[in-house]
């Protein structure tokens, strides 16, 4: 669970309500029109820009941002040195009896037991890290475009509700609803944009390179292993991916 994400959002929330209900009423600050051109036409771009289950499944995405479960690097150069010394001790095929919650590590030490070579397990495992940035990325595009979109969304309300206004100034009862349309539209345009879209997918784009860092130390260790270099200088090119604070390992 990721509670920075959820508090931000609670706190960020908190301020805009409390800084509303201090300058007036909350109610004058709902208005379903300016929320249906908003919000709508958001989602209206999102199924333009991507792929119907895409978009679908972009709270899934989102989730991602709220709960992750987070690899350890350490941990992972532990469990990479661990079964150095065993192939070391005992041969490659020892490695048979290593299990792993990671199927990325579980599949690499596979690959290793059934004989491939160093090339070809470089290759195949790299291949699986693009393919993963491909799909992470997917996800982040769709959230950075509804980032994007809300405000201009925003913007096409200010639009709609000034020429209401303007073409009802004859009726002053006409004007206020549309200055209301034209100024909440862009409110609620900025809110979603920069509390919500934007920052889900800048912590998405986070997670991802995590993630990808946590592989690509699976790669080269595995690869290592294959090779047969020596544990500890695997385990001192290994802490390379380390923060220089993390890198004093046993």
């Amino acid at each position: 669970m990721d509670f920075g994400t959820i508090a931000g959002l609670v706190l960020g929330l908190a301020l805009i309500s409390m800084a509303i209900m201090l300058g007036g009423d909350f109610g004058m600050f709902i208005n379903a029109p300016s929320l249906l051109i908003t919000i709508g036409g958001t989602i209206a771009a999102m199924f333009i820009k991507h792929k119907m289950n895409e978009v679908f499944g972009a709270v899934g995405v989102m989730m991602k941002a709220f709960i992750v479960k987070q690899q350890n690097p350490e941990q992972v150069i532990g469990q990479l040195i661990d079964m150095a010394n065993i192939a070391r001790k005992d041969g490659i095929l020892a490695l048979e009896r290593v299990k792993s919650d990671d199927a990325f590590l579980q599949g690499a030490v596979n690959h290793c037991v059934d004989g491939a070579d160093p090339e070809f397990l470089e290759e195949i495992l790299s291949k699986e890290l693009d393919y993963l940035a491909a799909r992470h990325g997917q996800g982040i595009a769709l959230w950075t475009g509804a980032g994007e979109t809300a405000p201009a969304f925003g913007m096409i309300g200010t639009l709609i509700g000034l020429v209401q206004m303007l073409a009802n100034m004859d009726d002053p009862s006409a004007i206020g609803p549309g200055m209301a349309v034209a100024l909440l539209t862009t409110l609620y345009g900025s809110i979603i944009a920069n509390l919500i879209c934007i920052p889900i997918a800048i912590k998405l784009e986070g997670y991802s390179k995590e993630e990808q860092l946590t592989r690509q130390v699976i790669i080269d260790g595995m690869i290592g292993i294959q090779k047969g270099v020596n544990p500890r200088m695997l385990q001192e090119a290994l802490k390379a991916a380390l923060p220089p604070r993390l890198r004093e390992m046993d």
